[in-house]
């Protein structure tokens, strides 16, 4: 309920540009109508004393009147020419938007993630094409780069680490800098079990009882055992709990304290029953009950927990947990001696990838205790502002707390996500992360995500400094808020001169900024955010830790508006919804917290990596596709209007119709509709598997290259010419023709010769803006020519039948007796085709698109790589060293349904998501391959003579 928004209506960015391509077309309609408005005010005349226009002719013909001639002669060339406005392209790419959602995205199963029985879903098709121009990515960590696994791993109590384990992070680390680390053996006494990743003689097993501090261990594992909102499920015995936890952190925590040897196993609305090992003698075990008198829920405000309980002795405590930054806010001044050491031990912790999360605890006196419940009562009863008055009653008594150490939790980086960034960041496209984690795991988990490289310049924006502390000690807001503006401003000033300095230079240095959620709300303000901006924008990668929900949507919000930029966030989460719903799209992860981030996604898959198969394959394919749709329908309408306008001038702009109205009636919804359907389902540039080898090919998509005014501009100049060949060859025959019986060929007679060439020559246009043609582009466009050729014998037939005085009498079967139809038919769209064969040749040839060249290179030069298909399955079972599934089995693969909540405690997570990452080549992921420089043009590279024969010697290779 804290996320929630009202749910926005997003449109892609191609949509919101057909808007102003049907202004356009409203404007070329209004321009046309009011030249023949003038044309025929101008034109009519009583020295054409063959039109009859006497003294008591009608208004709409009076010479006398030319201003009313004008005026009906404009709502006259209205509704002729009104078939300029393509009302059926919604129609169509509805269609075709809602086929390649359903039956494409949903059933690819190469975004299948077998372990949780996921396929990939299109929540929504309006943004298929939005997938295929995206610049920025958003990205949380917790379950979106991680798996949102947690295990206890590490832990500080008392001022004293423990903890024998290496991460991933620090292998990583440890290589980045020349230097690995040892193997870690793991001891007697380690655990690894489902949460618990721990390794450590001194407190396994009751070895903590002979630590120097074993008061302080012990109200740690009290902390862990009681301060949570757990429940268990299934028998009371250590091997066969169940803990249902709101989130993996919790779980992990309790686990903790379980194998500490504080075994938490039953809990009622106001107790909980804890099984503790006894202090002073080894074996003993002691079930002590806890009265719960208050629980304080966490919430992203206030980024912590606490639970006043009741000891069996009437001891009164209130156990803390959250985030470092709120919990040593709230300390008391005396009795924390070990403050300093854990904060260095959270740095540590961080620097390793770790989750950290400080415990605390105060006791309180019952008089104290009594006074401030009530407060709490009344609070708790409010009907309204109740969760801000619960919060400002917790602040009375979440203080003075006394620091027993800190946990550091485990979450290892999800499988392929380095190769997956490395792949989009090739593809031209920018990601950040927001992350609450501390600086130092933001910073790690970015290298190990091959985020960020040592080649970079690094911007780190940090609240974290002597300065500030020294001022936050003094316990002045006011004066802490002023320090902390004033050093961002600082450096943002001096971070955006200095990228500025080498994008001047062109020293190719790419640059990266890291930046803490203090300092970003800061950064956020009015008077910083340009500066914010103009730094972001010429950073390669962007890491934001400490971040609350609402700073993640601010951050989308700067570049979606700020920039104007297409957007992408993705997240699992319930605090990544805000984030979701800012961004031009929103891809949801169907992870371990539940399905909120899904409910208030565009589209849903189950692992980052699938992103590389929505965005380069599913994504580059749509934007092609229905800008092509787009750009042919304004193509074939501009053409089929444009002659009736041809006629009109040659005519004296009179408003006689040049075509049958069923003609005109029919051409969109009959004649054109399915060959250009087909296209937007089927038409693709490059295979999947090429799109994901050359990535590049993706940045067409963000650049616009195939829906822009330049190319509206091509299509613009063809249909004009076409329209006047349509025109111009048929009326000029007509001048001469002649039918059997030795009459001169009439109007509605060229009119169908103009009309069967029209439909003839746009189909056939169609098949040459295709990319790659299949049966049923070819089946489509000759059912559209055959069905033209049946509709106007059997129309032509009916009508006669009914009335031997309409205009199609016998038309069609007089223009089949006669030479010069087929002589038309052949001639008019080779001639119209022409002008679109011989630019399209040229420019393959001297200016090519990047997949026109893959499309050479795998035409002309055969590669041992196996044959392409788009899902596989073949293939994929091969490469998974599974057998291949059988038709059944693949069905029910691809339609296979997202998972439902595998718990009803969802929703719940502390300040710092999950971080933990390892390199691709740490899980045995391939590094990838070095892709070909597909920008590179062949020009620039020495021709090769093909193996194929000479014929082909001056063809170009990007090879």
């Amino acid at each position: 309920m804290m996320n929630a928004m009202d749910v926005p209506s997003k449109r892609s960015t191609l949509e919101r540009r057909l808007d102003k391509l049907i202004l356009l077309l409203f404007s070329i309609l209004f321009l046309l109508c009011l030249t023949g408005a003038i044309g025929s005010g101008v034109f009519l005349n009583r020295k054409y004393w063959y039109l009859g226009l006497v003294s008591d002719v009608e208004q709409q013909y009076n010479p006398s009147n030319r201003f009313v001639v004008a005026i009906l002669a404009f709502f006259t060339f209205v509704t002729l020419y009104s078939s300029i406005i393509p009302i059926s392209l919604y129609v169509s790419i509805e269609m075709i938007k809602f086929i390649q959602s359903t039956q494409f995205i949903n059933n690819d199963l190469n975004m299948y993630h077998r372990e949780s029985n996921t396929c990939a879903s299109a929540r929504t098709s309006n943004l298929n094409e939005e997938l295929g121009q995206i610049e920025y990515i958003f990205s949380d960590k917790t379950g979106t780069l991680t798996r949102n696994l947690m295990e206890f791993f590490k832990c500080s109590i008392g001022g004293v680490m423990y903890g024998t384990g290496i991460t991933e992070i620090q292998r990583a680390a440890a290589r980045r800098t020349g230097a690995p680390l040892g193997e870690n053996k793991s001891s007697d006494d380690a655990i690894h079990e489902k949460g618990f990743n721990f390794d450590d003689r001194r407190l396994m097993r009751g070895g903590w009882r002979s630590e120097p501090n074993p008061e302080t261990c012990k109200e740690f594992f009290r902390c862990l055992a009681i301060c949570h909102t757990v429940l268990p499920e299934g028998e009371e015995s250590p091997e066969k709990i169940v803990y249902q936890a709101a989130s993996p952190d919790e779980a992990a925590l309790v686990a903790a304290a379980k194998n500490f040897g504080f075994f938490f196993y039953r809990r009622s609305p106001t107790t909980i029953r804890v099984r503790e090992s006894h202090v002073e003698k080894l074996g003993r075990i002691q079930e002590v009950e806890y009265e719960i008198l208050n629980v304080l829920e966490f919430n992203s405000t206030r980024k912590r927990q606490s639970v006043i309980c009741r000891y069996p002795n009437g001891r009164l405590v209130l156990y803390c947990k959250g985030a470092d930054t709120v919990i040593y806010e709230r300390m008391a001044e005396r009795g924390n001696t070990v403050k300093d050491i854990s904060r260095e031990h959270l740095e540590k912790f961080g620097a390793d990838g770790l989750r950290t999360l400080c415990l605390a605890y105060r006791d309180l006196d019952m008089n104290l205790y009594e006074a401030w419940n009530e407060k709490f009562i009344q609070a708790k009863s409010a009907l309204r502002d109740r969760e801000k008055k619960l919060d400002e009653v917790a602040e009375l008594i979440e203080k003075d707390l006394i620091l027993v150490g800190c946990t550091a939790i485990e979450d290892k980086l999800q499988e392929g996500v380095p190769t997956c960034i490395e792949t989009l960041a090739r593809a031209g496209l920018k990601i950040w992360v927001l992350t609450g984690d501390k600086l130092e795991t933001a910073i790690n988990i970015a290298y190990a995500c091959s985020l960020i490289s040592n080649d970079m310049k690094q911007f780190i924006i940090s609240s974290d400094t002597k300065a500030i502390r020294e001022v936050e000690d003094r316990g002045d807001p006011v004066e802490t808020a002023e320090v902390i503006e004033s050093w961002v401003r600082e450096q943002l000033l001096a971070s955006l001169i200095q990228a500025e300095d080498s994008e001047r230079t062109r020293t190719g240095l790419e640059l990266a900024l890291v930046i803490d959620g203090r300092c970003l709300m800061h950064a956020l303000d009015p008077d910083l955010r340009g500066t914010l901006l103009n730094l972001c924008l010429r950073c390669k990668a962007v890491v934001c830790c400490r971040v609350s929900p609402l700073q993640k949507a601010q951050v989308t919000s700067l570049i979606k508006d700020g920039a104007k930029k297409i957007t992408l966030s993705i997240g699992d989460g319930a605090n990544d919804v805000s984030m979701i719903q800012a961004a031009h799209v929103g891809v949801g992860i169907s992870g371990q917290e539940g399905m909120q981030a899904v409910m208030a996604s565009d589209f849903a898959i189950a692992q980052f990596r699938f992103l590389t198969d929505l965005l380069l394959v599913h994504g580059r394919w749509s934007y092609i596709r229905i800008a092509k749709v787009v750009s042919y329908f304004f193509y074939k309408n501009l053409s089929f209007t444009l002659t009736q306008f041809w006629f009109n001038c040659y005519t004296g702009f009179s408003g006689q119709r040049y075509y049958d109205d069923w003609f005109q009636s029919l051409y969109n919804v009959l004649f054109t509709a399915l060959p250009v359907i087909v296209v937007g389902i089927f038409d693709k540039d490059v295979s999947a598997r090429r799109s994901k080898q050359y990535p590049q090919l993706y940045m067409a998509g963000i650049k616009n290259s195939f829906f822009n005014w330049r190319v509206l501009a091509i299509w613009f100049i063809s249909a004009i010419y076409q329209s006047l060949i349509f025109f111009y060859f048929p009326v000029s025959a007509g001048k001469s023709a002649q039918n059997s019986s030795g009459r001169l060929l009439g109007l509605w007679d060229m009119a169908t010769v103009a009309f069967t060439c029209v439909v003839i020559t746009v189909n056939l246009r169609l098949l040459m803006a295709c990319s790659y043609l299949t049966v049923w582009h070819h089946v489509s466009v000759v059912s559209s020519i055959i069905a033209w050729f049946i509709f106007v014998l059997l129309y032509s037939g009916i009508r006669t039948a009914l009335d031997r005085q309409e205009n199609l009498y016998l038309v069609i079967f007089i223009l089949l007796g006669t030479w010069y139809f087929w002589f038309s038919v052949l001639l008019v769209p080779i001639v119209s085709l022409l002008g679109d064969f011989l630019y399209q040749g040229l420019r393959r040839w001297f200016s090519p698109y990047d997949y026109e060249i893959i499309q050479e290179h795998d035409k002309y030069h055969h590669t041992s790589m196996p044959p392409d298909s788009d899902s596989n399955i073949e293939m994929m079972s091969m490469l998974e060293n599974q057998p291949i599934l059988s038709t059944e089995e693949q069905r029910r693969l691809a339609m296979a349904q997202l998972p439902r909540e595998r718990s009803k405690h969802t929703g719940f997570s502390f300040d710092s998501p999950g971080f933990e990452s390892f390199f691709a080549m740490q899980e045995g992921v391939a590094s990838p391959h070095r892709s070909w420089d597909i920008a590179r043009r062949a020009s620039m590279q020495p021709r090769r003579k093909l193996s194929e024969g000479s014929s082909h010697s001056s063809r170009r290779s990007i090879f």
